[in-house]
């Protein structure tokens, strides 16, 4: 086993808390939209999957000593494109959770070296595997928030009402 440079609790935990943040949410609460050009919950989670698809190739390019730019995407094409808020929120979670722990495997063999091996990003900056790694943790976080602001924002068009 290598020593990580990153807190594998904290990238294990997305799971745990993204299944949280959904738990109890009808079909129609993890579907609805505040407006058309804004994600639904359902929407966040398939660009988490989408983005988990992503930095699996960026570990890959990082590991494998590849000068090729690290792979970005055009995030809201791509959940539009595949129209995600078509399937369903308990589909992506599954898929979320089984690439989270595909790669735990992956990163638990790597060696201090491993994670010092560094990619170019789209920015052209140059990134360490390590900082790949902790920048997805803080993405799903960010995310987080938005599902409470969905969550938050459905509630309040649920309550509102004129009364005349």
């Amino acid at each position: 086993m290598s020593q990580l440079a990153f807190d594998m609790e904290s990238y294990l935990s997305t799971y745990g808390k993204l299944k949280q943040a959904i738990e109890g949410l009808t079909d129609e609460e993890l579907t609805w939209k505040a407006a058309p050009h804004q994600w639904s919950v359902t929407e966040v989670l398939a660009h988490l999957v989408d983005h988990s698809v992503i930095v699996s190739f960026r570990i890959r390019e990082i590991l494998s000593g590849s000068d090729v730019r690290l792979p970005f995407f055009s995030q809201d094409p791509w959940v539009a494109g595949q129209k995600a808020n078509d399937g369903a929120a308990a589909d992506a979670l599954q898929v979320f959770k089984a690439l989270l722990e595909y790669h735990c495997l992956l990163l638990q063999r790597l060696t201090p070296d491993d994670w010092s091996k560094t990619g170019i990003n789209w920015k052209d900056e140059s990134i360490s595997l390590a900082t790949v790694i902790q920048a997805f943790i803080t993405h799903v976080e960010t995310h987080l928030a938005q599902i409470a602001r969905i969550k938050l924002g459905n509630s309040e068009a649920r309550n509102s009402s004129c009364t005349f």
